[in-house]
């Protein structure tokens, strides 16, 4: 089903069109070159990769240079620029979209080097869905509910997500299961983010506030979101990022989840810049790793 024919349903004033349109430069490219197998450099056991990334400076709205260095820390010389295109990204929500929002404002202000296009909700009156409509972002219903006459199917919706052209999925508070079709299209590129510690107080039956009152039932004296790559089930992905926060002594549910999900905001815009800026890496035992913005031989 094409695109054009889908979208009119559910966003008959948006656009096709990115936000910030594509402006083509050349570059060159003088890194040795990356494994076929994976999106992203592999880091070898037990050392630092043998190619990495760090910004340096921006160049457009639309590309950004970046240098390759090796392993070494030496400074890189001039030739080994390569441009790091804007990422396009497709945000999944169900409920209000407090990251999705900060994901977008982000995008907003240029620390973000990346741009949502779409937003996939389960729930066409949620106010992530009435956020994306204000800001002219195409809203899409996935799956289709039992009392609504527009949705798409599983397969409709890896075709619409590939007319966008996305990049990236960043699921942000959205409660179905992605189906397989999906995982297939986008390996290694569709992030989650859940309210603890995984894998504590994750799978089937945790989310929102039934994670926070688990914490506190459990007399755990930490909690905290999680990042971590999406797979066929709930919360098993690899990680990709933890922050810790504290657990009161007399904490309400309510109390830790407000805590909580101040983290989630900083957490998740810090690790998608991460992504759009191309300084994810994988160990060999399939270990995703953030490389810093400071120092590209030292991950978080």
């Amino acid at each position: 089903m094409e695109a054009q024919q889908i979208l009119p349903r559910f966003c008959p004033k948006s656009s096709l069109a990115p936000s910030v349109p594509l402006v083509k430069q050349s570059f060159s490219l003088m890194c040795p070159p990356l494994p076929s197998s994976s999106s992203y450099p592999s880091v070898q056991s037990g050392a630092f990769p043998a190619i990495s990334i760090v910004r340096r400076e921006v160049c457009s709205s639309s590309w950004r240079r970046v240098w390759c260095s090796s392993s070494s820390g030496a400074e890189p010389k001039e030739g080994h620029e390569v441009t790091v295109r804007r990422k396009k990204l497709a945000v999944f929500v169900s409920g209000g979209g407090s990251n999705f929002r900060s994901i977008h404002e982000a995008s907003k202000r240029g620390s973000l080097h990346g741009d949502v296009l779409v937003l996939v909700t389960n729930k066409s009156e949620c106010g992530g869905a009435e956020y994306a409509r204000n800001n002219g972002i195409p809203v899409i219903l996935f799956p289709k509910a039992k009392d609504e006459s527009n949705g798409l199917s599983p397969a409709d919706l890896v075709d619409t997500l590939r007319k966008f052209e996305v990049d990236f999925i960043l699921l942000a508070g959205y409660l179905k299961l992605i189906p397989a079709e999906l995982i297939r299209a986008y390996q290694k590129s569709i992030l989650n983010i859940h309210p603890s510690l995984l894998p504590a107080f994750g799978g089937m039956g945790y989310y929102g506030m039934k994670v926070h009152k688990a914490v506190i039932a459990s007399g755990a004296r930490f909690s905290g979101p999680t990042i971590h790559f999406v797979d066929e089930h709930y919360d098993t992905g690899r990680i990709l990022a933890q922050r810790v926060v504290p657990v009161l002594a007399n904490d309400t549910a309510e109390e830790l989840a407000a805590r909580v999900l101040n983290e989630e905001h900083q957490l998740y815009v810090e690790v998608v810049e991460a992504v759009c800026e191309e300084r994810v890496v994988w160990r060999t035992d399939g270990v995703p790793l953030i490389q810093t913005k400071e120092n590209p031989n030292e991950f978080r």
